[in-house]
């Protein structure tokens, strides 16, 4: 569920992105590759009608020049596609330079929307005579995961023989925990150590935190304004003016359960992670996708609140709570979907809080029905939330969003953990329920920026 890559999207970013990159791969492969002298990209659905903002232009053709978001370097995508624009011809991964207009070339159909996921997008190589030689169809559905038109995953790894705890609900996740009296993150670690070793295991864990918490330290010290429309960040101002309120809220510390003493009052420091985060997404910068770019400030944020609190922490209690914040998310990647485009920002803010406050709950010692409690909490009063970015722009409102889903985050595990765990909705029937309120909710609430807040600065006010 954490992938390392670049912003402002998961599915707008990232995944086209690796999908240019398969492209590009699958083409070289081909006998018709030696007489492409054209490339052309459509883009469908919400990748059409947002892909601006997010940067999906740049993406795609940096994929299919062979970058990978990972080790991406975030400034050459955009040095690289003026360099296009200026009439630089486009060298697909090993094989010759191609003449490519982004103008004429990179298309978007907004009107459009392939069968299987709104996030569609095209790749056709075309000879001298305008006839198609080679095309593809792909769909980036959230998180920057990546399926083919027949819908089988981008990335084909040899699956084990079988998992040690196979589980896509929490009934049987809470069963697997009952039957083998181990936590979630035992169990989710037991099932990753089945695709490789424990060691690493470990150090792609510590890899993944040294990457969430370097993107908040850059994001508490860098200021200026985010590109398109000019929003001003403000975490660095935010956090200074914390800092230097000595003797003040930041500084009192709050007994928790368990023998956890943690800075509870200082819900101002934990937004500022959160907001540092997200704009540094928003900047097209190095995140950790969690479960996606767009909610990427949510689990960071969370994760760093409770290091900071707990001086004695340290990468056990980071490891148990991603791996418990991942076992959470794997219930709504294959009960729902973590999509904006699909169901909305629920899937997004609301997934990575619901994972968030697991993990949270998690190191402060909760069983695991408390754990599934806090995801139950925080996920349910996500629902219905709306994926309406303004001008298409990861900024407004998904910065703050970020904000407030870390605060429900905590706020759901402290009302987990003063409970007995004992529920009356189950965290599977809200997840079950997000899915139902994805498809009843309007084209224009999920990632389109055709309705909700997005018409914010295009629609006067009365």
């Amino acid at each position: 569920m954490f992938s390392i890559g670049v912003g402002p999207s998961s599915s707008h970013t990232v995944g086209p992105m690796r999908a240019a990159r398969r492209f590009a791969t699958e083409l070289r492969a081909d006998p018709a590759a030696e007489y492409v002298r054209r490339i052309v990209i459509e883009l469908f659905g919400s990748l059409a009608l947002t892909g601006q903002g997010h940067g999906t232009h740049r993406a795609v053709v940096a994929g299919i020049e062979g970058a990978d978001p990972e080790s991406v370097e975030p400034a050459r995508l955009t040095s690289r596609f003026e360099e296009l624009q200026k009439g630089a011809r486009l060298c697909p991964a090993g094989g010759k330079p191609i003449n490519f207009s982004p103008t004429h070339d990179i298309v978007f159909k907004q009107k459009e929307v392939l069968p299987r996921h709104s996030n569609g997008m095209r790749f056709g190589a075309y000879s001298s005579g305008g006839e198609v030689l080679f095309e593809r169809v792909y769909y980036s559905i959230g998180g920057g995961f990546v399926v083919r038109e027949d819908g089988a995953a981008l990335e084909q790894i040899t699956s084990p023989a079988a998992l040690p705890h196979p589980f896509t609900t929490s009934i049987e996740l809470l069963a697997h925990c009952v039957e083998t009296k181990c936590t979630m993150a035992e169990i989710a670690f037991a099932n990753e150590c089945a695709w490789c070793d424990a060691a690493h295991v470990h150090a792609r864990l510590d890899a993944v935190w040294q990457v969430m918490r370097g993107c908040i330290e850059r994001g508490l010290i860098t200021e200026g304004v985010l590109p398109g429309m000019a929003v001003k960040r403000r975490a660095a101002r935010l956090y200074r003016t914390l800092s230097a309120d000595k003797g003040g809220r930041g500084a009192e510390g709050t007994e928790w359960l368990h023998g956890k003493t943690l800075d509870l009052t200082s819900i101002d420091l934990l937004s500022t992670y959160a907001i540092a985060v997200g704009e540094e997404n928003a900047a097209g910068n190095r995140v950790v996708t969690a479960p996606t770019n767009g909610a990427a400030g949510i689990i960071p944020a969370v994760l760093n609140y409770y290091m900071t609190g707990d001086p004695q922490a340290g990468s056990a209690k980071v490891q148990e709570f991603l791996l418990t914040a991942g076992a959470i998310g794997v219930l709504f990647k294959e009960g729902a979907s973590i999509s904006g485009a699909e169901v909305g920002c629920q899937g997004e803010v609301g997934s990575a809080s619901s994972m968030a406050a697991a993990g949270f709950a998690a190191v402060c010692g909760g069983s695991v029905r408390q754990v599934e409690n806090a995801a139950e909490i925080a996920m349910e009063h996500h629902l219905g939330l709306t994926c309406d970015p303004v001008g298409g722009f990861v900024q407004i409102p998904c910065i703050e969003r970020n904000a407030l889903g870390a605060v429900k985050a905590v706020t759901a595990a402290r009302l987990a953990l003063l409970s007995d765990g004992d529920h009356v909705v189950s965290l599977d029937r809200v997840i079950n329920t997000m899915k139902r309120t994805g498809a009843d909710m309007s084209a224009k609430y999920k990632e389109t920026s055709q309705g909700g807040l997005a018409l914010a600065v295009t629609v006067p006010e009365c």
